[in-house]
């Protein structure tokens, strides 16, 4: 890849700024792709935000960006970027810088104020500071995948991307740009569903790969692969709202913990059976009760399959083993021979799922061997 240094003013980045939400962001008089396929949403805080305008107003340098240069032509570059005759022009994409980009032609615009002040209320030495800071930009020529490579590479430092963020740089196309319509905007359809059943956040691509998770059965590199040239994600939102639906239906009653549950394997693996929602709320409240269940997340897996390590059964300490150790004479009550209490693991002579708690009455302790032996029955 061909790499050129350049200075670029803020006022001409801000020239002809515009953002369509879904239909792109440009800049430079319409010659710059602030948010090619394969970028991220904007993601700075305020705080990340105010740090770049404090960098301007104070002269000190800011990180260095890069552009891709998307067509051929000279790479001078204008000092005044012309809104006509693009043609003959080259245009660019950003490869590094879209959030620091971003927040510039915001504050220029007078999208947010920066110290109780907008742009606007700024004296004109003030807006002239500004708008003549100079950018270094590295102008980059290569191919698509060399862009991509390079996309990957500088971005592990600064704001890191998630695993989902990389996918998207990977897997640009027509059906990941209709797919982010519904999963990757603050008010997109899916958070408006969805937003008390998933974790993570929206604009950083967690819904997004939560509903290729569910859809994938975790494969979500191979499906993405699969469906990049796609012309649309209908398929893959019908499935993340057929999950999100079933899921309401089944547990009519929210509770916080049904936040984060992997929901699609859920589905997946009962929506065909035929479920009593109202049997299924009498005994998620009484395990929702019961202090030996620590995770109370995993109490809508268990309900479904019966399986006790959704629920991660609270442990005897180690107070308890020592006490029971003691009680015992360090015999196990199984085999009659004695141990060293390490050489031994405390068992409920009850089974939790037979009623019984963890409680030192409760508790016995045994071998190893045999503690295993019984277990495995």
């Amino acid at each position: 890849m061909k790499i050129e240094l350049h200075q670029i003013k803020v006022r001409d980045l801000v020239a002809g700024y515009v953002d369509n939400q879904e239909d792109g962001v440009r800049a430079y008089g319409g010659r710059l792709d602030v948010r090619p396929p394969y970028q991220r949403e904007f993601v700075y805080k305020e705080k990340q935000r105010d740090a770049v305008i404090e960098t301007l107003t104070q002269g000190f340098p800011l990180n260095v960006m890069y552009w891709a240069v998307r067509n051929t032509g000279s790479t001078d570059g204008p000092s005044v970027p012309q809104a006509s005759g693009l043609c003959s022009q080259p245009s660019y994409e950003i490869i590094d810088g879209q959030q620091r980009t971003i927040s510039n032609c915001q504050y220029v615009t007078g999208d947010f104020a920066y110290m109780f002040r907008y742009f606007h209320n700024l004296a004109d030495d003030e807006q002239q500071q500004i708008l003549d800071y100079e950018l270094q930009v590295y102008l980059c020529s290569g191919t698509d995948s060399e862009k991509l490579k390079w996309f990957r590479t500088i971005n592990i430092a600064g704001e890191e991307l998630t695993e989902q963020e990389l996918r998207n740089a990977v897997y640009a196309g027509p059906w990941l740009a209709d797919a982010k319509r519904y999963f990757s905007k603050g008010n997109c359809a899916a958070y408006h569903m969805a937003s008390r059943y998933v974790s993570g956040e929206v604009n950083r691509q967690a819904y997004l790969e939560t509903a290729i998770r569910w859809i994938s059965d975790g494969h979500i590199e191979p499906y993405m692969a699969k469906h990049q040239h796609d012309a649309g994600a209908v398929a893959l939102w019908n499935h993340f709202s057929n999950v999100i639906n079933w899921a309401k239906a089944i547990f009519p009653k929210y509770r916080k913990e049904m936040k984060g549950v992997d929901w699609g394997s859920l589905y997946r693996n009962h929506h065909d059976a035929d479920l009593d929602s109202a049997a299924l709320e009498l005994k998620v409240a009484k395990l929702m009760a019961d202090s030996d269940v620590q995770r109370k997340k995993g109490i809508y897996a268990y309900v479904l399959d019966g399986d006790e390590r959704h629920l991660d059964i609270r442990a005897f300490d180690d107070n308890t083993r020592r006490e029971v150790y003691e009680r015992q004479q360090g015999v196990c009550p199984a085999c009659g021979k004695h141990f060293e209490l390490e050489q031994m693991e405390a068992d409920h002579i009850t089974p939790w799922c037979q009623g019984g708690h963890t409680v030192a009455d409760n508790c016995q302790m045994l071998c190893r061997d045999c503690n295993r032996r019984k277990s495995g029955k």
